[in-house]
């Protein structure tokens, strides 16, 4: 007896599938709304309250807090909705954001200017020192002005407000090196509650102030300049706060993609920050007292110490976002050739994102923790926030007018047209923070110098390396035919010299030679390249040549600057159907670990090859970053003057 054969199982239903299709979408929503808006969720905590500190010296009498409120509320739509959401995250390096993917789509488009390049790549490297700087006061700026909320709850408590605010980033630091990936799971659920609770406590404001509501009349906006004519401009210092944290919309579109993000936004975020913003406004119309902590004190006496609990758990989000957008921009740079090379931890075995380093890490968290020391208050902070994150958005324009005019060159003229009247608003932002530079923002604009200048210096003395490299380097053409004339000894197995350069005999080679005077079956000249794309397709990630028979061969093995190179297992991978083969226990890497001497010639300043070689003395080795297992290497030394 036969056994028929089972049913076809019939296909879903549409609903069902349309079902599936909106709960992933709306997981990816409230994904993005606790790891994408910390930054920018956090901001009421205390831009009203800057606006109106003695700084700026704006008496809180009803048109001006109208016209405040106005302009925030338009702050928020022009640069976060129009600029960043609408317009410039359509300009993704293959889905992915942020200034670094932004620069290199913005040199792809110059392949014919080497000038241009460079001044692309300098302009993007800056906007990336001065992302560092936002990295170091955010968490800061976040912690103190969550913590804060205790001196409206109990004022006899507010000496503990700095020890807490050191316990809470000590412990957020510290617990790092675990990973996020089970902690991101509530970041979603919890920042939705805070937004909810934003929203909340702006309408219950409002319902008892509706005269605030007029402050969305941008009239009020152009009413305070007029009052109060060209020193108003220096209140944008305070106006930026409110869109801090507009950038990470952007640099963090490759983990959720736009369409949820902007989601997020226009119809949960946005929202709630508005109100709360009106909210407040609306109290200090009220009461104008309040203003000395008009965040907390809008917030009904009973809900104040949850509120205090549930500040300081958006705070750490905001922190852990602004960390975590520290590792993966300084990965990024470290692939790019900007920074030397640093331990990676992985802490994911799923999440490719999900790293961990070390170093990065704890200079951030003494950076932090001597902020907090030295300005002891989320005011003070303040005046100090805002210069690195205007000059970030201010370079994001240029950089997207330039590549405008090559993504979308129907449109290129009404972008560019918006670009001018970006540009206009973001030298507004940079004048008006630049202005706060002796009461503490030199911290944040000397840091970016300072990681500028760095970035830079590796990156010269890096080329100079590979330079007197070459120069003494010998042709493949040239010295393999003469060394198989007369081979030294030959030994099984497979050997793998890692090169810079695939156009040179790499050193480890003439070393093994000199100095154990044998030579491998099978010898593979390898370079790894880092491409100015995110993702490399695995079809164009391994080239193989024969240089020398079966004796010799040059791999190329391409990545882009979102991929954390693995070499074994690319070899492996990608040889299944060549003639190489990688047996993982019968191949060794050696590489040649190069001692750099500062020389004369001029390449760079004397103090400049000094860090450069400092730099690398101290910079991890490149066989770690390549995943290269410590027992199948061989590392030889070599001294090279710059």
């Amino acid at each position: 007896m036969t056994q028929s054969a089972p049913p076809p199982s019939s296909p879903q239903p549409a609903g069902a599938i349309a079902s599936a299709s909106r709960g992933a979408g709306l997981a990816l929503v409230v994904g993005a709304i606790g790891v994408v808006f910390g930054d920018i969720g956090t901001s009421p905590l205390y831009t009203l309250k800057e606006a109106f500190s003695p700084h700026y010296g704006l008496s809180n009498d009803h048109d001006t807090v109208l016209g405040v409120l106005s302009l925030a509320f338009w702050a928020l739509n022009i640069v976060v909705t129009l600029k960043y959401v609408t317009i410039i995250m359509r300009a993704d390096n293959e889905g992915e954001g942020g200034i670094m993917a932004l620069m290199a789509l913005a040199q792809r488009t110059l392949r014919d200017s080497k000038r241009s390049i460079y001044i692309v790549g300098l302009l993007g490297i800056f906007g990336a020192s001065l992302f560092f700087g936002d990295g170091v006061i955010t968490p800061a700026i976040t912690v103190l002005g969550a913590v804060e909320g205790l001196q409206v709850a109990a004022p006899g408590l507010d000496h503990f407000v700095v020890p807490i605010a050191l316990l809470v980033l000590l412990a957020l630091f510290s617990a790092q090196r675990y990973g996020t990936e089970r902690v991101g799971r509530v970041f979603g659920p919890v920042m939705s509650v805070w937004f909810l609770a934003l929203a909340a406590i702006g309408i219950w404001n409002i319902i008892a102030a509706p005269e605030v509501l007029k402050a969305l009349n941008p009239w009020w906006a152009v009413h305070f300049f007029i009052r109060h004519g060209s020193h108003g401009i220096f209140i944008f210092g305070a106006v930026v706060l409110a869109v801090t944290g507009g950038e990470a919309l952007y640099a963090d579109m490759g983990h959720f993609g736009a369409r949820p993000i902007r989601r997020a936004w226009y119809f949960f975020a946005l929202p709630s920050l508005a109100l709360n913003y009106l909210g407040q406004g609306a109290l200090v119309l009220r009461n104008p007292t309040a203003i000395e902590n008009p965040f907390f004190e809008a917030v009904p006496q009973w809900a104040l110490y949850p509120m205090i609990l549930l500040a300081t758990l958006a705070a750490v989000i905001a922190s852990q976002s602004v960390i975590s957008g520290a590792y993966s921009v300084s990965r990024q740079a470290m692939q790019l050739g900007y920074i030397p090379r640093m331990r990676i931890k992985h802490t994911s075995s799923d999440t490719i994102g999900q790293i961990y380093i070390p170093g990065i890490n704890w200079g951030l968290a003494v950076l932090v923790c001597v902020l907090v020391l030295a300005f002891r208050s989320s005011t003070n902070l303040a005046v100090a926030y805002g210069i690195s994150v205007s000059g970030t958005m201010l370079i994001d324009t240029l950089l997207l007018a330039l590549v405008a005019r090559t993504l979308w060159p129907r449109k290129s003229h009404w972008i560019l047209l918006l670009c001018l009247c970006f540009l206009a608003l973001d030298l507004a932002f940079v004048v008006a923070n630049g202005s706060k530079l002796m009461q503490g923002a030199w911290f944040p604009l000397a840091l970016g110098i300072v990681l500028f200048t760095m970035m830079q210096t590796w990156r010269r003395g890096r080329a100079l390396l590979t330079e007197e490299i070459r120069k003494d380097g010998i042709q493949p053409a040239t010295f393999l035919p003469g060394l198989m004339l007369a081979p030294p000894v030959r030994v099984p197995g497979t050997a793998v010299f890692l090169t810079s350069d695939p156009g040179v005999v790499p050193h480890a080679l003439l070393h093994n030679l000199k100095h154990n005077k044998v030579l491998h079956e099978c010898n593979v000249f390898l370079t790894v390249k880092t491409l100015e794309v995110p993702y490399v397709r695995q079809e164009e990630r391994l080239q193989i040549e024969s240089i020398a028979g079966k004796d010799f061969y040059r791999v190329i093995i391409r990545y882009g600057f979102m991929e954390p190179p693995d070499v074994p297992l690319a070899l492996m991978r990608s040889c299944d159907h060549c003639e190489l083969t990688f047996d993982p226990m019968d191949t060794t890497y050696f590489t040649s670990r190069e001692m750099v001497v500062p020389g004369r010639r001029k390449g760079m300043a004397s103090w400049r090859d000094k860090l450069f070689a400092f730099m690398h003395r101290n910079a991890a080795p490149a066989t770690n970053f390549l995943r290269i297992p410590g027992n199948r290497l061989v590392e030889l030394g070599a001294q090279v003057e710059i």
